[in-house]
Formats: structure tokens, C-alpha cells, sequence
């Protein structure tokens, strides 16, 4: 009995080492990785744009005489984005009524600028500044001005923003009178 207790282990370590030897471990593989999803975050402010604008200009003039009145022109301009960093230049127009008592009143104001601003994405943050000619009934005079603006891409070719300028005109004509102005605008582009 001893012999059959021991030929029963021998043939039970056997064929179980046998039999093991047919068990395949499963290799689990990891899963594939999901694709990255692309999302258009904007922020391609390169390139040449037109648009419009209205908004409120105000002007304090040097002999006491102020008014606001309604603005709206056209703006056309060219970005060019470095990364972060964006530079550019714009001409814009703005006509208006704008009455500063005595007879006077401001007709129109043209600006040459240069911006420079900073991409969030499709946000742009600028500053800008440059010359602007006030054409009024006293006359017309040159002068400077700077303001900040933020622009929204809403899509890859429009955009919308505001803007706030502040300007100093010395002299129309030969009047001696000079003003202060403040415009503030909003502003709708197409980019090309």
C-alpha cells in the first residue's frame, strides 16, 4: 500500500506538472491611448483685416467749450503674430457731429497707429498709439494719441473688440483752441 500511496504521488506531481506546463498565462495588453483632441484655440492673429466701428467721442477743448457725440467709421490694418507676441499697424476714419458750442464743431478724426499686443488664445490684449488728424470747423490739426484695445476671435476670420484712445490736438487753424479728446468704440473685422 505504501508502494501505490507512493506511485499515486509520483503520478499526481507528474501530470500535474504536465498539465501545468499546457497553462498559458492571458497577456493583457494596455489599451490604446485615445486619440488627442484637437480644439481650434485660435490665436492666428496674422494677416490683413477691414472692419467697422461706432462708438462716443468726447472733447474738452482748451477755451472751455465740451460735447460728445456719436462716431462711426472704418478701420484696415495688417497683424503679424510671433508667437505671443503681436505687432501691427492700422489706418482708421471716424466721422461725427460733435458740437463744442460757439459754432464749433469736430467733423472728423483720421489715425495712423501702431499696435502691440499679446495673444491669450483667441483673445488679443494691445496697446497702441500713433497720429491722428481732427478736421473741425476752426480748422484742422494734427496731434497724437494712445489707448489700449482687446479684440475676440469669433471665428478664424471675424473678430470683434473695443477700443479706448485718448488725444491731444494743440491748435485748429489758427484759432489758438485746442482740446482733449476721449473715444471709446466698438469694433467688428473680417481677416483675410
Amino acid at each position: 500500500m505504501t508502494r501505490f500511496v507512493a506511485m499515486t504521488a509520483i503520478a499526481t506531481v507528474m501530470g500535474s506538472a504536465a498539465f501545468a506546463g499546457n497553462l498559458v498565462e492571458p497577456v493583457v495588453e494596455p489599451a490604446p491611448a485615445p486619440a488627442p483632441v484637437v480644439v481650434n484655440e485660435g490665436g492666428d492673429w496674422t494677416g490683413f483685416y477691414l472692419g467697422g466701428q461706432i462708438g462716443q467721442l468726447d472733447a474738452d477743448a482748451s477755451n472751455g467749450a465740451s460735447g460728445d457725440d456719436t462716431a462711426y467709421g472704418v478701420h484696415g490694418g495688417y497683424n503679424y503674430d510671433f508667437g505671443r507676441f503681436v505687432l501691427g499697424g492700422e489706418l482708421d476714419y471716424d466721422a461725427t457731429d460733435l458740437d463744442l458750442g460757439g459754432g464749433a464743431t469736430v467733423d472728423s478724426v483720421a489715425r495712423a497707429k501702431v499696435k502691440a499686443g499679446y495673444d491669450f488664445g483667441r483673445v488679443l490684449a494691445y496697446v497702441t498709439g500713433g497720429v491722428a488728424e481732427a478736421d473741425s470747423s476752426l480748422g484742422s490739426e494734427t496731434g497724437d494719441f494712445y489707448g489700449v484695445g482687446l479684440a475676440y476671435q469669433v471665428t478664424d476670420q471675424w473678430q470683434i473688440g473695443g477700443e479706448l484712445l485718448e488725444h491731444d490736438f494743440d491748435e485748429f487753424g489758427t484759432s489758438g483752441v485746442g482740446s482733449d479728446a476721449t473715444s471709446v468704440s466698438l469694433r467688428a473685422s473680417f481677416k483675410f
